[in-house]
């Protein structure tokens, strides 16, 4: 049982995901990177990744995975009171992703916006819908965490190019008996925000003609990630009154294999505890990452409905978040079609 003071418990409902039609092995991405594709893979866990086409936007993608989240949990979109898109990746500054997201799929008897806190995103989004829950604002709240990180990165920058995909995952959460969402542990340092930043940016860019990328200190980031995760993953867990060894999974930040192993070790996880890896076919889709890989594990079979699960983001800001869940029902497949 997860603890958390309030006097309205919040869990997720139902879950949904949207993958790009397009396939991007190794040797496509390499090519302008001039580097062996096994590299990428022995430095990354990463074989393929979805790039999103025309036709499936922020927008798209989002309400796909949405509408599927809405379906397994039998919830109508007009009973949403409040919808939050998570992404990074938006190229316009207006308007906002969620409130097309809302109006696409008819969630339009409250308010949208759009939460910027990178790889953290999606994990944020799940503690601002369960509070909302928890004061009594909201009875039922989508969040969506979105990417087509395709649109801001390099694809000849030797840091980024490999490493990220795009698509989408959403969950509804809702009002429970007992709850499934447990307190979150979070945190920012902007002190390391030159960490992960866009460079040049969208106003220089337009001068300068320089592609506005994304740009990563890989080595940096990754021993942040392997040491300030350790203690945020066990303060979720000591705030949920959860052991390790009560954990069904682990769905950490699809960032980088390495980090992942890292911090199974680090954590010292029960053989029991399935733990996510699906940054082998999905890449890193920064605020789309944690709901992908939860819906991959519970399409696979690898995780029931109702299973303990810790789940963790972390990225550019830096930003960082963790809880301990409950994991939602889910439908059979990923939706494929985008309206």
């Amino acid at each position: 049982m997860i603890s958390r003071n309030t006097a309205r418990g919040a869990r997720m409902l139902g879950l949904g995901a949207y993958r790009p039609r397009r396939e991007v092995g190794n040797d496509e991405v390499c090519r302008l990177l001039e580097v062996d594709p096994d590299w990428v893979l022995a430095r990354s866990g990463i074989r393929s990744r979805r790039f999103a086409g025309e036709d499936e936007s922020l927008v798209t993608m989002s309400a796909a995975a949405g509408r599927d989240a809405l379906a397994a949990a039998g919830v109508d979109a007009a009973a949403v009171d409040v919808t939050l898109v998570a992404t990074m990746s938006h190229t316009a500054t207006s308007p906002q992703v969620a409130t097309q997201v809302a109006h696409a799929v008819g969630a339009v008897n409250g308010p949208a916006m759009d939460v910027g806190a990178a790889c953290a995103g999606f994990c944020y989004c799940l503690e601002l819908a369960a509070s909302l829950i928890a004061s009594g604002t909201a009875d039922h709240v989508l969040v969506v965490g979105a990417e087509r990180m395709s649109d801001i990165v390099d694809p000849a920058d030797r840091s980024t190019a490999f490493i990220f995909g795009d698509g989408a995952g959403a969950v509804v959460v809702g009002r429970a008996d007992e709850p499934g969402i447990g307190p979150v542990a979070w945190g920012a340092d902007g002190s390391q925000a030159d960490l992960i930043v866009q460079s040049p940016t969208w106003r220089d860019a337009g001068t300068s003609g320089e592609f506005p990328g994304l740009r990563m200190q890989g080595p940096a980031v990754f021993r942040w990630a392997t040491s300030r995760m350790v203690p945020l993953a066990q303060e979720a867990m000591e705030l949920a009154g959860v052991k390790v060894e009560q954990l069904a999974a682990f769905v950490p930040h699809q960032a980088n294999a390495r980090i992942t192993d890292a911090l199974v070790r680090a954590l010292a996880l029960p053989e029991h505890v399935t733990v996510a890896d699906n940054v082998v076919d999905t890449g890193n889709t920064s605020a789309a990452s944690v709901p992908l890989a939860m819906h991959g594990l519970l399409v696979a079979g690898r995780a029931e409905p109702g299973d303990g699960a810790l789940l963790m983001g972390f990225g550019a800001g830096l930003t960082f978040a963790a809880q301990v869940v409950h994991l939602p029902a889910v439908s059979a497949a990923p939706t494929d079609a985008v309206a």
